[in-house]
């Protein structure tokens, strides 16, 4: 019996060895990712308006991810950042995503606003993170107020 104990317990630290070695299978949302190639963020960022309107896919961090109802993921690569927006309910992103590595994919938006809808989605996004926000002292300069980020149609999450 000694000898079967010793055996079963080699097994199963052979098998948690292996576990944690092998790279966790990607979690897909959506339609997944089948841009074959990654569009770095800080591109994206420094010229928008040569994306506007394409289909790109991202690679980078997951450094926020909605904490009401899992709809976007910020994610950053290079020194730059950009949002990735998916439909509500339709994807949803969980808490544990933050910090993993993600790749997204779907079509480059701008949301042109005046300031006063500009400030309002500050306002919204403040109390989606439960973070205090004072529209009335909020400095937000002059504008333009234009929003750049991803209509995302799948992702997967390492």
């Amino acid at each position: 019996m000694p000898n079967k104990t010793l055996s079963a317990a080699l097994v199963a630290a052979l098998f948690t060895l292996i576990a944690a070695v092998l790279p966790a299978a990607a979690e897909v949302y959506g339609d997944g990712v089948d841009v074959d190639e990654a569009t770095p963020i800080l591109d994206i960022v420094a010229d928008p308006d040569a994306f506007i309107g394409k289909t790109v896919r991202i690679e980078g961090t997951v450094l926020e991810v909605c904490p009401k109802k899992g709809c976007w993921i910020e994610v950053g690569a290079g020194g730059g950042t950009i949002q990735v927006k998916v439909e509500d309910d339709v994807i949803v992103f969980p808490a544990s995503a933050k910090g993993r590595i993600a790749n997204a994919q779907g079509e480059v938006e701008a949301i042109e606003m005046n300031r006063d809808r500009y400030v309002a989605w500050l306002g919204h996004v403040a109390e989606e993170k439960g973070e205090a926000f004072d529209a009335a002292t909020a400095d937000v300069g002059d504008g333009p107020y234009r929003i750049i980020r991803i209509r995302g149609t799948g992702a997967s999450i390492e």
